[in-house]
């Protein structure tokens, strides 16, 4: 079996062969990739309520040898996401061009997470979520760990046009107190990259009992908090150091804020006026 080889691509071409149980099987492997790439076959099995030796029938059914074999082609899709930050962070100090090399090497990743972003993130669905923003009687952004830059730079961006966006559990603020104003009228958006942060899964949660809307951005099918999303949206995170990589984040970031501020009234453009003169008058820029 090729190392290149894509599991979505062999459950594709077997698909119709296949009996409802092995089915059930391939559905699990293709949406749970990182579970199968890093949980035993035990952990996978209690998961997807489908016996371990149907997925020993299963990995055969798709030409592997076993199902161990099934689950280091999981791992080489998954890439370093199955890794612990210290295991990467390892990897970087025991390559000997890691130095010399990562500019390059980390420039080409970012180039290549915002073209796959751009050509794989479907046009109407973003335009749908952008509509459901604008709309919003109210927007929490929340973003824990390394996504807490980018929700706050989209909060930063967003008062310059409007007054309805807060960012949940900023300076000691309780994100319960947030999440449980929230209404149907109103969106939660939510940044999570792996390791998922347990309180964006919950608080998607909580908003979806609260029939808000949700919008999450992440880094794969497998995040926790998609199951609760309204819009989903998969950005890659590739990259050669040790950490993900936010930069196709950022670009989706702007791009909505873009978007947003291209389709709102005389009302945005005045108040962009309002808050620069604002700022000239409070002297907060350099000037010679």
């Amino acid at each position: 079996m090729k190392a290149d080889v894509r599991i979505e691509d062999l459950v594709s071409e077997s698909y119709s062969e296949l009996s409802a149980k092995l089915k059930d099987a391939a559905d699990y492997v293709v949406a749970n990739q990182l579970d199968v790439a890093t949980r035993s076959l035990r952990s996978v099995s209690a998961a997807s309520s489908v016996s371990p030796a149907t997925f020993s029938r299963l990995a055969r059914s798709l030409g592997f040898e076993s199902y161990e074999e099934l689950r280091e082609i999981c791992r080489g899709a998954m890439g370093d996401r199955g890794f612990s930050l210290s295991d990467r962070a390892q990897k970087l100090k025991d390559d000997p061009s890691a130095v010399e090399t990562m500019l390059q090497r980390h420039a080409a990743a970012c180039v290549q997470n915002v073209t796959e972003m751009a050509q794989k993130i479907d046009g109407d669905r973003l335009k749908s979520a952008v509509d459901t923003l604008a709309r919003a009687r109210n927007v929490v952004l929340f973003g824990a760990f390394s996504s807490t830059g980018a929700a706050e730079y989209m909060a930063y961006l967003a008062q310059f046009f409007t007054s309805n966006w807060t960012l949940a559990g900023r300076m000691g603020a309780a994100l319960g107190t947030t999440v449980a104003d929230l209404k149907p009228q109103d969106v939660l958006m939510i940044v999570t990259k792996t390791p998922y942060a347990r309180r964006a899964v919950i608080a998607a949660e909580m908003a979806k009992e609260a029939r808000a809307q949700v919008i999450v951005i992440t880094d794969s099918h497998v995040c926790p908090t998609n199951r609760y999303g309204d819009f989903s949206f998969i950005v890659p995170s590739d990259t050669p150091q040790f950490f993900s990589s936010y930069v196709a984040t950022m670009a989706l970031v702007e791009t909505m804020i873009a978007m947003l501020v291209a389709q709102s009234g005389d009302d945005a453009s005045q108040k962009i006026r309002d808050v620069e003169a604002r700022n000239k008058r409070l002297g907060d820029f350099w000037a010679e």
